[in-house]
């Protein structure tokens, strides 16, 4: 999705779906459940007519036209289907919304916005590290739609935990008050550590909207989604982080962690490289990239970057443990 005009303008009406997207919830009467339902699609579908230059088109055929020019993933479309057939049934007057209706408008809205926002101020293309490792090649980043279909053989049931957050909370917040990141990014932080994570989530959006060359919001928008075990959206969010800032090795090492959760050991030890070469001194990448050497079997290959990272949540790892906060294998 190119940017332009046509994306700021569709973005800006997103705005206007935020309110209703937030007070989605099963738990409140159907009817004004149904009535958020048909309000935040309307939006969505004023955001989706401004990326054609305005268009008499809507619901279906409107999705359709902005597929066939290229304007929506696959991922993208599909969630969208998602959401206005849920807009649908809401219109009927005997109908209750479930919450399998309010998971579709909030997936659909969430990939639009998350798609929206890596287009506003598009970098240069990921470029491979010059000096990685020897341990293999980079490969491209995936895109959400290779990403799911590596997905769909994985038996676990994954999600991170308190170990997660509490590293994230305290690591990160010595990062952005030494590094200068913006100030709604840190209160995004604070207000995460107190557990309140809808505000927080917000906080982020406006922090990634309002400073278009700043990656971190939206880094730590990916982390929160997978923590939800939202996978797709997290991934979607570390995706426009990379392409905001190539060089961020916060996006490459989470982007690492979400796929490392997935299974998916081989591309997760690709971006603990990228990672690694963004940032000679993450030592939490050297540590997982070591893990992930042996769970591929290259347990001699592990031993110096294991060596190198020292002690830490990846220790146990390395030794065969789930990483921190995941679950067993089913």
């Amino acid at each position: 999705m190119a940017a332009g005009p046509a994306e700021r303008s569709a973005l800006a009406s997103l705005d206007a779906a935020r309110p209703a997207i937030a007070r989605l919830d099963v738990a409140r009467n159907s009817e004004d459940v149904a009535a958020d339902l048909i309000e935040s699609w309307s939006a969505v579908e004023t955001a989706l007519r401004s990326l054609v230059g305005g268009s008499s088109l809507g619901g279906q055929a409107l999705i359709r036209e902005l597929r066939q020019r290229q304007m929506l993933s696959f991922e993208q479309a599909n969630a969208l289907a998602e959401f206005q057939a849920a807009r649908d049934r809401a219109q009927r007057t005997d109908y209750k919304p479930s919450a399998q209706d309010i998971n579709a408008a909030r997936d659909g809205f969430l990939k639009l916005e998350a798609g929206l926002m890596a287009s506003v101020n598009p970098p240069p293309p990921v470029a491979a590290p010059a000096d990685a490792t020897s341990t293999a090649p980079t490969r491209p980043m995936p895109s959400g739609e290779s990403l799911a279909g590596r997905r769909s053989g994985f038996p676990w049931g994954l999600a991170l935990g308190a170990l997660v957050l509490v590293a994230l909370l305290a690591g990160g917040a010595w990062w952005f008050m030494n590094r200068g990141s913006g100030s709604g990014t840190r209160e995004g932080l604070v207000l995460l550590s107190q557990n309140k994570r809808e505000v927080a989530r917000d906080v982020f959006k406006k922090a990634a909207r309002d400073d278009p060359h700043d990656a971190l919001p939206l880094v730590y928008l990916g982390r929160m989604f997978r923590d939800e075990q939202r996978f797709d959206s997290a991934t979607a969010y570390l995706q426009a982080a990379i392409r905001r800032d190539p060089k961020s090795a916060p996006a490459y090492r989470e982007m690492a962690k979400l796929l490392f959760l997935e299974g998916n050991y081989d591309l997760a030890r690709t971006f603990f490289i990228r990672a690694i070469s963004a940032d000679r001194t993450d030592r939490e990448s050297m540590g997982y990239l070591g893990c992930t050497l042996v769970r591929l079997g290259r347990a001699q290959d592990a031993q110096p970057w294991l060596q190198r990272a020292g002690q830490g949540a990846w220790s146990g790892c390395a030794a065969g443990a789930p990483m921190p906060g995941t679950l067993p294998p089913a």
